[in-house]
């Protein structure tokens, strides 16, 4: 069996909705890169495939895992040992083409626990999708029709405000914007091939340009009514500065 070295392990990550499985695909479409399809877990994710760490379903899901203060895993966490990492190891490698370079683990808490995989597995990279918190939030409520956009707008602001803390102690780490990936997919997936120290290669995944419009016009034509115009202030009193200082804005969306 091809010995699995931890420099050769990308975990992605990206709140649900974020670009994480559309990104995942087009990297694996690099010949020395593989990534896990057809395992029979939803989104061919990680986490499913795994008993050594809650998945995110444990604590809400998409759209509310980042508030329980237990989704945050670090390197202080008691679940960090070798035992942990061997299990993982065992668990995710049948899924894989283990003579490919570079393997691919994808699933969207990872972004809350990249310190807890960095402590597992201390040469590993992270790749982290990033996406327009209002485009989010819509795009989550499909799943979650019990839950306000102001929730889910909140916690998109919280979960990106760990991992902005946390991508400080991680090593080896490159973000990527979905709206600058489905501008120009190539451009990004050179970027990403060059992060790894792979050759790049052109996609031909099909991705939508205009993927955020019909969400961003559909906040601006509920800011246009009188119980929208109400609500959107209520949230950018709340939200506003923090969704600024995480590169994002509500005004201007």
């Amino acid at each position: 069996m091809v010995s699995v070295t931890t420099s050769r392990l990308l975990f992605v990550g990206g709140l649900h909705r974020s670009g994480t499985t559309l990104f995942g695909r087009a990297l694996a479409g690099h010949p020395l890169v593989s990534g896990f399809e057809d395992t029979g877990v939803p989104a061919d994710e990680g986490q499913h495939l795994q008993s050594v760490y809650p998945p995110a379903k444990v604590y809400g899901g998409p759209g509310l895992f980042a508030f329980a203060a237990e989704a945050h895993l670090t390197e202080a966490s008691p679940l960090v040992s070798p035992e942990s990492r061997e299990r993982l190891l065992a668990a995710w490698s049948p899924h894989w083409d283990l003579e490919k370079t570079v393997l691919v683990e994808k699933s969207p808490p990872n972004l809350i626990r990249m310190r807890f995989l960095q402590a597992l597995f201390p040469e590993a990279s992270f790749l982290t999708l990033v996406r327009n918190p209002i485009a989010v939030a819509y795009a989550t409520a499909k799943w979650r029709r019990g839950e306000s956009l102001r929730t889910l707008l909140r916690h998109w602001v919280v979960a990106h405000e760990v991992y902005r803390d946390d991508r400080e102690r991680v090593d080896r780490h490159h973000e990527v914007r979905f709206e600058d990936f489905v501008r120009d997919p190539n451009a990004e997936l050179v970027r990403a091939y060059g992060f790894l120290g792979l050759e790049p290669v052109e996609t031909a995944l099909e991705v939508r340009p205009d993927a955020d419009d019909a969400y961003l016009r559909r906040w601006a034509e509920e800011g246009r009514t009188i119980r929208g115009r109400i609500g959107h202030a209520r949230i950018r009193r709340e939200l506003g500065r923090r969704v600024d200082a995480l590169g994002y804005d509500l005004d201007g969306a």
